[in-house]
């Protein structure tokens, strides 16, 4: 699986496009959830990206800094399109690279969908708070130290 990784500004707008597209299917079509994607994160995220036959993203996510003065990169918006493929595991290895890389970051912080923690904790997230509601989803903050 090729990785594309490009700062907002990079993004063609087919590219950006084809992202806002499969985390609308995925985040307000699939999980019936109606939130405010476009949320002015995305202009100073690095957006990694993945492609399939079909001329679909199939796997993005972003990362971006959520206390640069501390060290502290975010990963969100964690999504892919086919499951149990593999995809969403080397997706979420290939943003803590990036954060690691090329932000030098000394921690990764992620908002969690309670039902997602074992897929984050595979990477080496560990919980760091109680359970709390985003968007009407169980939600949990997650941490990983680089």
């Amino acid at each position: 699986m090729e990785f594309i990784v490009k700062p907002f500004s990079e993004l063609s707008p087919l590219e950006l496009y084809e992202i806002l597209k499969t985390r609308s299917e995925i985040f307000v079509v699939e999980q019936q959830c109606v939130c405010q994607d476009m949320d002015d994160k995305d202009k100073d995220a690095l957006h990694v990206f993945c492609w399939y036959d079909a001329g679909r993203v199939t796997g993005c996510l972003r990362v971006f800094w959520n206390d640069e003065a501390n060290g502290v990169a975010q990963i969100g918006r964690v999504v892919t399109l086919e499951h149990g493929k593999g995809i969403g595991g080397q997706l979420l290895h290939k943003g803590v690279e990036v954060a690691r890389e090329q932000l030098k970051a000394k921690s990764i912080y992620l908002h969690s969908q309670q039902y997602a923690i074992g897929y984050y904790a595979k990477e080496g997230f560990r919980v760091v708070s109680n359970i709390f509601q985003e968007d009407g989803i169980p939600h949990v903050e997650m941490e990983m130290k680089l």
